[in-house]
């Protein structure tokens, strides 16, 4: 029988679901995104609000709502296939205060990865840990944060590569994001899922450069996953905008002649040619602080009809809440976007339950993992590792 062969790869892959952990959950989109067919076994969350909001969707599940700090071993049951960790991204951010994994937030990073540890000299250690941030984390403290987090999986028993994943290849969002994905030192890797080099769309310039300031050692168990682009996405932004939304007003005409007002010529002449384009035209605003001619600090309103919403960010003052407008012919209209459609942008499906609160939902959503680009992942490396697993033990 040939253990090596498609047919019982593909029969590895049926036997699936792989179990996991998901930390730092927040609303749970890393669980959305692996699927039904992965089975998780823990969840964990600080944050009160988007436990319940993961309970509202997983009802019955475990998760805990408590500093990772707080999380031993004995919580954790069985031994997972995989380990997924969000952690905070505020200190790493180019727009944090730059304290890196020394902050009070992103440094949360290292008692997760105490925890993993702890799980090792158990025996239970994933086959899979995946760490998800900003893009930021690469730069941050002249590349020594990044350095760090390669070191201590190269120290945990690792091998480790990192792609940057736009979530524009999903959904019509701009939302880079830099996934970090280890697995055992002992794992044999699917053919082809290796490469050389750098691959395709995921590994940036930047992901180079933060390589090549890596030490020797850690250069030594770095994988360059060889992952191909995803079929160009058919979803549009026009297709997420809901006429009638339930959770946010539309603007009065003053307050948009308001936001009109806010913008440069440049962008006054972007909403022109929308109207000279005719039928309905969407475009999505943010308000940012620049410097006008003589040098004095303004707020501006930048408009972008290219299709893609900005990156979405967390609420913190009405400045970092996206708008929308909607040009029609002559008639422009505008907003703040909808909790729902900021949920459409993260990939969720409408069925999932959204907070009531307008500013909990933003949060909820901005401060998520693009559900498709987990997906994504899950399909292209993490199910065809684990089949390889799988396949090897099934032969033991």
């Amino acid at each position: 029988m040939d253990l090596d062969g498609p047919e019982n790869l593909h029969l590895a892959r049926a036997r699936m679901p792989g179990s996991f952990y998901e930390f730092f959950a927040g609303g749970g989109m890393a669980r959305a995104g692996l699927g039904e067919r992965w089975r998780c076994l823990f969840a964990n969350d600080f944050s009160r609000k988007k436990a319940d909001a993961y309970r509202r969707n997983w009802p019955g599940g475990k998760l805990r709502c408590a500093d990772v700090r707080e999380v031993a071993t004995a919580d954790l049951p069985g031994r997972a296939d995989l380990a997924w960790a969000s952690f905070p991204c505020q200190d790493l951010s180019l727009a944090g205060g730059g304290a890196g994994l020394e902050g009070p937030r992103s440094g949360t990073f290292w008692p997760f990865w105490a925890l993993m540890r702890r799980l090792a000299a158990e025996g239970r250690a994933p086959e899979i840990i995946v760490l998800e941030n900003v893009c930021g984390a690469l730069t941050s403290h002249e590349g020594k944060d990044f350095t760090a987090i390669c070191e201590a999986m190269m120290d945990g028993g690792y091998r480790f590569g990192a792609l940057i994943v736009d979530a524009a290849l999903f959904v019509p969002q701009s939302r880079p994001r830099l996934f970090v994905i280890g697995v055992r030192e002992d794992a044999r890797l699917p053919a082809g899922l290796v490469g050389g080099k750098p691959h395709g769309p995921f590994h940036p310039r930047t992901l180079e450069n933060a390589y090549r300031r890596l030490p020797a050692a850690a250069r030594n168990r770095w994988i360059w996953w060889a992952v191909e682009a995803p079929a160009a996405r058919n979803g549009k932004l026009s297709d997420l905008i809901e006429d009638e939304p339930a959770s946010v007003p539309w603007h009065t005409p003053a307050e948009t002649r308001k936001l009109l007002s806010m913008m440069s010529g440049v962008h006054l002449a972007k909403v022109r040619e929308a109207k000279r384009r005719g039928g309905r035209v969407v475009g999505t605003v943010y308000r940012r602080t620049r410097r006008d001619e003589t040098g004095r600090k303004v707020q501006r309103a930048e408009v972008r009809f290219d299709g893609i919403a900005g990156c979405l960010r967390t609420p913190a003052g009405g400045s970092s809440r996206q708008a929308i407008v909607v040009v029609h012919g002559a008639e422009v209209r505008s907003r703040l976007l909808s909790s729902r459609e900021t949920a459409r942008l993260m990939g969720l499906p409408d069925e999932y339950v959204l907070p009531e609160s307008y500013n909990e939902a933003y949060h909820l959503t901005g401060d998520g993992v693009i559900v498709p680009a987990v997906r994504f992942l899950a399909h292209e490396i993490f199910e065809p590792v684990l089949a390889e697993t799988k396949t090897i033990e099934a032969a033991a």
